[in-house]
């Protein structure tokens, strides 16, 4: 059966996730948050980035290094590990006169955002992603 995601989501959350969606920045719950945890995919609750991996890239979203299950892999080497077994997936996005790197769910396809190569070392990636596409949880 498949899941209804207009009932489990807000329309911000339904609009970014399901419709690849951006939301303004500066405007997003997680943009300038910075506790101790973990950020779960709003529609499926995979654990998707960690805030060990978070940093402020001033772009207006939240931004992270790497994927969760990707910290102190090949990134520290300076080079993107093998996403076969990532929780998140890269996609070719061409949308809006652009070619970009789009971020989704690897679990539900989610529209999480999109990925950048203008982040700090030693992965030198900046994963840019929608606070309405994330759930956070914090660490105990």
């Amino acid at each position: 059966m498949a899941t209804d995601w207009k009932k489990k989501l807000t329309p911000e959350q339904y609009r970014v996730t399901r419709e690849a969606g951006t939301e303004r920045a500066f405007s997003g719950e997680y943009w300038d948050h910075f506790e101790t945890g973990e950020y779960l995919c709003v529609c499926c609750e995979e654990v998707l980035f960690s805030s060990s991996a978070k940093f402020d890239s001033h772009c207006g979203w939240p931004s992270f290094t790497e994927p969760a299950d990707q910290i102190s892999s090949a990134m520290a080497l300076g080079r993107r590990a093998s996403q076969e077994n990532s929780k998140v997936e890269d996609r070719l996005d061409t949308s809006h006169g652009m070619t970009r790197v789009e971020v989704v769910c690897r679990n539900c396809k989610a529209h999480l955002g999109h990925v950048f190569d203008d982040g700090p070392a030693p992965s030198r990636l900046r994963y840019c992603i929608n606070s309405a596409s994330l759930k956070f949880r914090s660490a105990p």
